[in-house]
């Protein structure tokens, strides 16, 4: 807001006349002495006063209506990423995807059953993400960030999940059934009735993970697998797991 100061009466021409003290300077005080009336008149007029009021009315009223819309300006902000998501399903590559989940994980907003299947999804960020039923089955989300989400029921058949980091997740009922774990850190991760026929968990990080009631791990190669719970490692070779060293083969 401008604070609006009433000018004081400039002195008459003949009072200023008399302050000249060269001839040739007559025209240029004049000129000033004319602006001054000028000045004087605009600060001394109500109106220009109002409007400077209304000016500063106005900017509290944009900022009120900004305030109030922000729920709005959110919900299109969601409904934005949602189309992103949707729109992509079924695609390869990453279709903004990642931003959008990203973004929509950030805000809270339950991410449950989405479907990512297939997708290019290298390095996401989902952390604490509600994830359950999601689809992400062949989708690529190497080196991917889901620390304590909930996978429970998820279908991750055949994802790449490379590196990832999956502390304290849970994959309550999830399908990971030839699942690529290469690397992984299940640290704490809860595998109760998930399935892991067919898997590769080469070098992951197994450090505290509920294992007791994996529904099946045929196949599933534990070549290397790291701080192993006590008895996983006999029990899974008795329910058909291998180990098998496969460093040779093409990196994923």
């Amino acid at each position: 807001m401008r604070i609006h100061i009433r000018k004081e009466r400039p002195a008459a021409w003949a009072e200023r006349r008399k302050e000249i003290k060269h001839v040739w300077t007559v025209p240029f005080v004049a000129f000033e002495w004319m602006w001054e009336w000028i000045a004087y008149a605009l600060s001394n007029w109500t109106f220009l006063e109002v409007l400077d009021y209304l000016e500063t009315f106005s900017v509290l009223v944009a900022v009120i209506f900004y305030f109030s819309e922000s729920g709005d300006r959110i919900k299109q902000r969601h409904y934005q990423a949602w189309q992103v998501v949707n729109t992509s399903q079924g695609k390869g590559g990453s279709g903004g995807r990642i931003d959008a989940l990203q973004e929509l994980n950030a805000d809270r907003v339950p991410l449950v059953g989405v479907d990512v299947s297939g997708a290019f999804l290298q390095g996401v960020r989902l952390e604490k993400a509600r994830l359950l039923r999601a689809n992400f089955s062949s989708a690529d989300v190497r080196e991917g960030k889901f620390p304590s989400a909930d996978f429970s029921n998820a279908n991750l058949h055949s994802a790449n999940l490379r590196r990832g980091d999956l502390e304290q997740v849970s994959f309550h009922g999830a399908d990971l059934d030839d699942c690529d774990l290469t690397g992984a850190d299940l640290a704490g991760a809860d595998l109760t009735d998930a399935t892991l026929v067919d898997a590769d968990l080469t070098n992951a990080d197994l450090r505290g993970v509920h294992w007791e009631h994996i529904a099946g791990i045929r196949n599933a190669n534990i070549f290397g697998v790291k701080n192993a719970p006590q008895g996983f490692l006999e029990w899974a070779m008795r329910h058909g797991a291998l180990q098998q060293d496969t460093r040779t083969r093409e990196p994923g």
